[in-house]
C-alpha cells in the first residue's frame, strides 16, 4: 500500500555515507515522510565508480538516476554539505519540491582559492598512518572530539565505533582527488525552481560562513537563510533534533 507521506530524500556530504550522517536524524523524520538516504556515487553504499576522473556532475547524475529507479519525481530534498549542492543541481534541474541546503560547496569563484582549500585532501595521508591505532584511541571522548573537530563541535556525543567508522568512511573515499581537481560550482539560480532554504551552521570550520556564504545573494537571491546556532559542519552530530525540526520546518511537515 502506498505512503500518504511525501518523500523526503536526505543527501550525505563528501567523504561521508548515509548511515553515518544521518542515522540520528531518520527515526525523528520518519513520521512525518517516506525517507530515502542513499549514499552518493564512489562513496560506501553507493554506486560503484567505472572510470575516473569523476566530476560532480557525475555525482549529480547518479543521484537523480536514483530517484528516476524509485518512481520520486520531485521529492523533498535536504543534504549537508556536498549533499547541499546536489540537492540545489537537482532542484535546477526540477527534481525538487523543496531544497534544505545545509552548507553548500560550490559558492566559491575560479581562481579565489576557496575550492582548494575546502577540499584539501593532504590529512588523509596522516590518517592511514594512524588508521590502525584509532580504535583504542578513539575510547577517549577528547580524542574524538579533537579529530572530528572539521566536522562537529561535539565529536565526542559519537561512541568509538561510529567515530572509527566516520573516519574510515573520509580514508576510503574514491572520488575526493578527483572532484578537488574538477571546477564545479554553484551557478546563478533565479529564479528558483521551488523554495529553497540555505542553512549555515554557526560554527563550521570546513566552511566558514563569512567566507562562503557571502556570494548567495547573487548565486540564490531567492533563497531563505538560516543560521544554526552551536554546530559544526555536520550538525547532524552535534544535534540531531536541531536538523531534523529544521528540515520539517523546509518541508512544512511540522505544521501538520
Amino acid at each position: 500500500m502506498a505512503s500518504d507521506k511525501s518523500a523526503l530524500v536526505l543527501l550525505h556530504g563528501l567523504t561521508m555515507c548515509s548511515e553515518t550522517a544521518w542515522r540520528d536524524v531518520v527515526p525523528l523524520l520518519a513520521d512525518h515522510h517516506q525517507v530515502h538516504v542513499p549514499s552518493a556515487l564512489g562513496h560506501r553504499g553507493g554506486p560503484s565508480v567505472q572510470q575516473h576522473p569523476v566530476t560532480m556532475n557525475d555525482v549529480v547524475d547518479a543521484a537523480e538516476h536514483y530517484l528516476d529507479e524509485r518512481g520520486l519525481d520531485r521529492p523533498h530534498l535536504a543534504g549537508n554539505s556536498m549533499g547541499a549542492f546536489m540537492a540545489i543541481e537537482l532542484a535546477r534541474r526540477e527534481r525538487a519540491a523543496t531544497v534544505c541546503a545545509l552548507a553548500p560547496p560550490g559558492l566559491w569563484s575560479s581562481g579565489d582559492g576557496l575550492q582548494a582549500r575546502s577540499l584539501d585532501s593532504r590529512g588523509r595521508v596522516l590518517g592511514r598512518l594512524m588508521r590502525p591505532a584509532f580504535p583504542l584511541m578513539f575510547r577517549r571522548a577528547s580524542v574524538r572530539r579533537f579529530f572530528l573537530r572539521g566536522m562537529a563541535v561535539h565529536g565526542d556525543r559519537l561512541t568509538p565505533a561510529q567515530a572509527v567508522e566516520i573516519v574510515n568512511d573520509a580514508l576510503d573515499g574514491a572520488i575526493l582527488d578527483d572532484l578537488s581537481a574538477d571546477e564545479w560550482h554553484i551557478a546563478p539560480l533565479d529564479p528558483s525552481p521551488c523554495p529553497i532554504t540555505v542553512v549555515w551552521s554557526e560554527k563550521d570550520a570546513v566552511l566558514p560562513m563569512a567566507e562562503y556564504a557571502r556570494a548567495l545573494p547573487e548565486r540564490l537571491p531567492q533563497a531563505t537563510f538560516e543560521v544554526l546556532a552551536g554546530v559544526g559542519h555536520v550538525p547532524m552530530i552535534d544535534d540531531p533534533g536541531l536538523v531534523a525540526t529544521t528540515i520539517l520546518a523546509v518541508t512544512g511537515a511540522a505544521k501538520n
